[in-house]
């Protein structure tokens, strides 16, 4: 490891740290106006929710590293209280780009860009319509933490009303996939969401069994992983010795009689991500079998069948 102090480094330093580190973060396009009514958009990914009761967002229109001066954003939302902020989808992302560059005071930045602004319900700034979430907001507060270059200012924002495309749910939750949401990493480099989406079942309302409550050979097995070893721990309970043995049996008289598998077998079943003729190759073979038992529970975790993958590596402890 490295280790550093902030009062050792330089601010852009210290900058490319916090970037680096704190990412993937999600963009907020902010849209203002000044008191003499010119529209004001700039993306900010120091950027989050923070409540539901009532709905509360914060970013940070933090001082220009370079001077110390304050943004825009900044200046139009002390003056009129009042903002929107948008989702950043793939498909806008080049646009926010550019309306990120430093233009003047009296610069419309929705000309600039090419996005295309739509009246707000409740708040006097644009919506932008080329995004599929939006959130009207109030300022509750705006809290400053210094005044020199790239020093914070924290905006805390209410929101008022929210539009949403009606074509981005799916069972009623805003499917990831389909609002395919861009978010912001170090230098120049963005992450696409929707390419990197996996499930992770959460334990809230359960009794979960925990880390400490897997059998030690699980633990210390090296095919496993600590994700691994999470989803296990992640179980309200761990089936026992009767229900393993049960569950091996049925497997072993699904395999026709008199058939062999080849070691050969066992890993094109893992090429194709079929864990359950995975586990009847293990079965049939006496080559690595603890190992390939392994493999094969590992693979039930990786398509979330828990109970296929307990079982399967309990059994493997008889090896």
């Amino acid at each position: 490891m490295l280790h550093y102090e902030p009062k050792d480094l330089s601010i852009p330093e210290v900058h490319k740290l916090l970037l680096g580190g704190v990412a993937p973060r999600p963009i907020a396009l902010v849209s203002t106006i000044s008191k003499d009514g010119i529209n004001n958009l700039s993306p900010f990914s120091f950027f989050n929710a923070f409540g539901a009761n009532p709905p509360v967002v914060a970013f940070s229109p933090s001082r220009r590293g370079k001077d110390a001066t304050l943004k825009d954003t900044y200046n139009n939302l002390v003056s009129t209280k009042e903002c929107v902020i948008q989702a950043v989808t793939h498909s806008m992302v080049e646009q926010v780009s550019l309306a990120s560059a430093e233009y003047a005071p009296d610069v419309d930045e929705f000309i600039k860009s090419g996005l295309t602004p739509v009246d707000s319900d409740i708040v006097k700034p644009k919506r932008v319509k080329e995004s599929p979430f939006q959130m009207e907001c109030k300022l509750l507060e705006m809290k400053s933490f210094g005044e020199g270059g790239a020093s914070a200012n924290l905006a805390v924002c209410e929101v008022v009303k929210f539009h949403v495309a009606e074509d981005l749910f799916t069972n009623g939750i805003i499917d990831p996939l389909k609002i395919d949401l861009v978010a912001r990493m170090s230098g120049d480099f963005y992450t696409r969401a929707s390419l990197g989406v996996f499930v992770v079942e959460k334990p809230i309302g359960k009794k979960c069994v925990g880390y400490d409550q897997i059998p030690k050979y699980i633990r210390e097995s090296e095919i496993y992983s600590a994700n691994d070893l999470g989803k296990f721990g992640n179980s309200e309970s761990i089936p026992d010795k009767e229900e393993v043995n049960r569950f091996v049996q049925n497997i072993i008289k699904e395999i026709p009689k008199g058939f062999a598998y080849s070691y050969n077998a066992f890993l094109e079943y893992q090429e194709l991500n079929d864990y359950q003729k995975m586990l009847q190759a293990a079965l049939s073979i006496d080559i690595n079998k603890k190992k390939n038992l392994e493999l094969t529970a590992k693979c039930a975790l990786k398509n979330n069948d828990l109970d296929f993958a307990w079982k399967v590596a309990l059994f493997a402890g008889n090896y």
